[in-house]
């Protein structure tokens, strides 16, 4: 299983939307992603500074990669641009930093 990890961060007072926006997530993506090999999927958010953290294993990276080709994760990622930072005003979706592990303990 590979680990991976990852920051976004929400628009200033969209926090909350953000949050209904994934409770609950659409079933097609849901089963895309699972579709795709990930698990264990979790996003956690830190009120303060709006960054969300996200954490998920996926069981093969290039199939993984191949979520970025399907229609229903496009279209999930332009509705979330409305409500996460952004690199540009007309980004096909959010601003993410990928995260490197630095420790690990089963």
């Amino acid at each position: 299983m590979i680990r991976k990890a990852f920051l976004i961060t929400a628009k200033p007072g969209l926090s909350m939307e953000y949050q209904k926006r994934h409770n609950p997530i659409w079933p097609e993506l849901e089963q895309t992603l699972k579709d795709h090999g990930v698990s264990n999927y979790s996003i956690f958010l830190h009120e303060a500074t709006h960054s969300l953290f996200g954490y998920l294993e996926v069981a093969d990276e290039e199939l993984f990669l191949r979520i970025a080709e399907t229609e229903v994760c496009q279209r999930w990622w332009k509705y979330m641009t409305e409500v996460l930072i952004c690199e540009e005003g007309n980004a096909a979706k959010a601003q993410e930093d990928m995260l490197s592990e630095v420790f690990h303990l089963d």
